[in-house]
């Protein structure tokens, strides 16, 4: 066999391929044996029909035709080593000679990975938010918790702000209630918001066995969108009472003895937050950077795809999820359809640019995974997918996702290698230690992993 290749462009290259016949002979027996399977000829055992009376019954070139179906796949791959080619989706092959027991030719387009330089990188500098926990910060932390620890108590007056009500509701819409628009014994917060829009001002001023009515768009059910005419009856009131802040609340809330102690653990947690948050902020500046360095041609094909997954990906599993659709999330969002396609295309571009520099990151500074490495990964990604570590990796192998996860693994561990040769520095000044935080890689690869799933189908290494 013999094969050359031709550069389109930095993303796209024809492979030009020439087998000699002989190199067909395994894929000719193959087809003759699979027509014999396939056919049945009077004065023939089904499985023995000669292949000089299947080339006279059902001509030489349907066995052609199987013949190169069968042997095209390897050839190309053949190629593609040959070519030292890293190769993104299925290729458009043509056959431009067949000639019967003498050549076989055929051309190969393909989109590839664009050849990289990465320049040093080492000159990159980024600024970050500094980690100053306030006394405000710690008051809100220390109120979030004694909101948890809130008891209520029957009182007999009109709801007010933060009081708890049990309400009934009946939606109609166009004067008929809705089968779905009739809910009982509903808790309350009032001025929480949670319900229906409308709702607070509805219900503030009505005392226990009272009701109101109000209008208001539903935000999901069988009339969603639909406006509704909701009636509200309040069948309790009760107010809700906050414990004191001493020590008796840090031994109700907390391990801790007292509430100086509770105090400063908060201060701590705060601090831990701020710092995570600190180097996942590095990350994302640091790869910023380093994508205004690289000149990144990405493959059209690629890029139309990612895009295509990405809206797939939002209207059906996220808003589905939420009961929107995408006119009514636009419409939430204050965004044009225009706008909308632009963001998504911008994400859909980092998301591919970041994987190829990573990669080639990986591949330069010779980064190898190690399986402690991939188990924690693997053990974080089962944990945000709500699954268990045993399913998360059952479903991972079945679905030939482990070289994935490796991707992910090595990408961050790149991210990482350039983080650290970054100069990061908080607004204060001071240079930022981030030796303690390399975890949060995880964050950032958020931008390539929606890329790696778009293109595991598409992707062909032969």
């Amino acid at each position: 066999m013999k094969s050359a290749v031709e550069t389109l462009n930095p993303t796209r290259v024809r492979l030009t391929v020439e087998v000699p016949f002989e190199e067909l002979k395994d894929s000719l027996d193959a087809a003759y044996k699979k027509i014999n399977q396939q056919v049945t000829v009077k004065g023939f055992r089904k499985g023995k029909i000669p292949a000089r009376v299947i080339d006279q019954r059902f001509g030489r070139g349907a066995v052609l035709e199987e013949a190169v179906n069968d042997a095209l796949p390897k050839f190309y791959t053949e190629a593609v080593n040959e070519g030292e080619l890293n190769v993104l989706g299925q290729p458009e092959v043509d056959i431009t000679e067949l000639k019967d027991g003498e050549l076989l030719a055929f051309t190969a387009e393909v989109d590839i990975r664009p050849a990289l330089e990465i320049p040093d990188y080492s000159g990159i500098e980024v600024e970050v938010d500094a980690v100053e926990v306030s006394d405000e910060d710690i008051d809100k932390s220390v109120e979030q918790l004694r909101e948890r620890f809130a008891s209520t108590s029957p009182v007999e007056r009109a709801a007010q702000d933060g009081d708890v009500l049990t309400l009934d509701l009946e939606a109609k819409v166009d004067g008929e209630v809705l089968e779905d628009g009739v809910a009982q014994g509903v808790s309350y917060t009032v001025g929480s918001g949670e319900l229906l829009d409308g709702i607070d001002e509805a219900v503030k001023g009505v005392e226990a066995g009272g009701s109101a009515t109000f209008t208001s768009e539903l935000k999901g059910g069988s009339a969603q969108g639909k406006e509704a005419e909701v009636k509200v009856d309040v069948t309790a009131v009760a107010a809700r009472e906050l414990p004191e802040l001493d020590d008796d609340f840090a031994q109700l809330a907390s391990e801790f003895d007292t509430f100086d102690e509770l105090k400063a653990d908060s201060s701590k947690r705060l601090a831990q937050m701020k710092k995570y948050d600190q180097a996942t902020q590095a990350q994302e500046k640091v790869l910023d950077e380093l994508l205004k360095l690289v000149e990144v041609p990405i493959p059209e094909k690629l890029l139309a795809d990612e895009i295509e997954t990405r809206k797939h990906n939002l209207v059906n599993h996220q808003l589905g999820q939420m009961g929107l659709d995408l006119a009514k999330y636009l419409e939430i969002q204050g965004k044009t359809e225009e706008e909308f396609d632009a963001e998504t295309k911008e994400q859909a571009e980092k998301g591919i640019k970041t994987q190829f520099i990573l990669d080639e990151l990986v591949n330069k500074e010779k980064l190898n995974v190690s399986q402690e490495e991939l188990t924690e990964h693997l053990m974080r990604r089962a944990q945000s997918s709500g699954m268990s570590p045993d399913q998360f990796a059952q479903a991972v192998v079945e679905g030939g996702q482990v070289p994935m996860l490796v991707g992910e693994v090595a990408r961050g561990k790149a991210l990482a290698v350039v983080v650290e040769a970054a100069t990061v520095k908080d607004t204060n000044g001071e240079v930022v230690d981030l030796d303690d935080e390399d975890e949060t890689a995880e964050t950032v690869q958020a931008e390539s992993e929606g890329t790696d799933e778009a293109a595991a189908e598409e992707k062909n290494e032969g």
